[in-house]
């Protein structure tokens, strides 16, 4: 179905922290791995890495693209997936 791929294209990607115990994700096609002090997840806008102590999964529907999170939360970080983006007068002028 055509529909459905561009429906799942145009999924939001959007994070809501709420202190450093609660995080709430939207745009989440797929969990590649999780324990206690990594949860790692493809988001619309690439791979997100969460870190912490104590982090479970609360919720999870890939369906709709949302995930919460609970534990706390040290950091989270994007990759590009090995490519160079470059700085930032790189990515407007280039």
């Amino acid at each position: 179905m055509a529909m459905d791929g561009k429906v799942q294209g145009e999924r939001q990607h959007s994070l809501i922290l709420e202190g450093r115990g609660k995080l709430s994700v939207s745009g989440v096609v797929d969990v590649q791995s999780f324990d206690e002090t990594l949860v790692s997840m493809e988001t619309t806008l690439g791979l997100l890495q969460v870190r912490g102590s104590g982090l479970h999964i609360e919720r999870l529907s890939l369906e709709g693209g949302e995930l919460s999170l609970e534990g706390e939360i040290d950091s989270m970080d994007y990759e590009d997936g090995g490519q160079s983006r470059g700085g930032l007068l790189s990515r407007i002028f280039g």
